[in-house]
């Protein structure tokens, strides 16, 4: 699958091993930075990370940030793109599962990398429901549906 990854200067680490162990899986993963700890404003990762999946180059997302809270509003600021916060799996599988969420924010402050490798599984792992669901997704970029 084509995974785009991106964060800010909080979630460097968490990012980079991410990156890792998704290539490890067999994933071709972007990665969209940036590249050192110097402060970076979360939104125009986010931001960019947004457009990757809205135009179809990365087929699901990855932001992070301290809290994932910030990056999060930045990649829904998009109507094209569904990015859920989730701290654990289950939370990470509804997400598709009933919102086809295409992008995924972890906070890099709140939980550990093996959490995150477990949110980010099961997120890759599930898929969209569709049927009763889908109408709801169809509001969620066209509120006159």
């Amino acid at each position: 699958m084509r995974i785009a990854i991106a964060s800010d200067h909080a979630a460097i680490e968490m990012k980079a091993a991410l990156r890792e162990w998704l290539i490890e899986e067999g994933h071709e993963v972007a990665d969209l930075g940036p590249d050192s700890h110097d402060s970076v404003d979360y939104p125009d990762f986010g931001y960019k990370l947004a457009a990757v999946v809205a135009e179809g180059t990365a087929e699901r997302g990855i932001a992070l940030c301290g809290s994932g809270i910030g990056i999060s509003i930045a990649v829904n600021r998009n109507p094209a793109v569904r990015c859920a916060l989730v701290s654990e799996p289950l939370s990470a599988s509804l997400a598709r599962e009933h919102n086809n969420a295409n992008c995924l924010a972890l906070g890099a402050r709140l939980i550990g990398i093996e959490m995150a490798r477990a949110c980010v599984s099961a997120f890759l792992q599930t898929e969209f429901g569709g049927g009763r669901h889908q109408r709801r997704v169809d509001k969620l970029s066209n509120p006159s549906c």
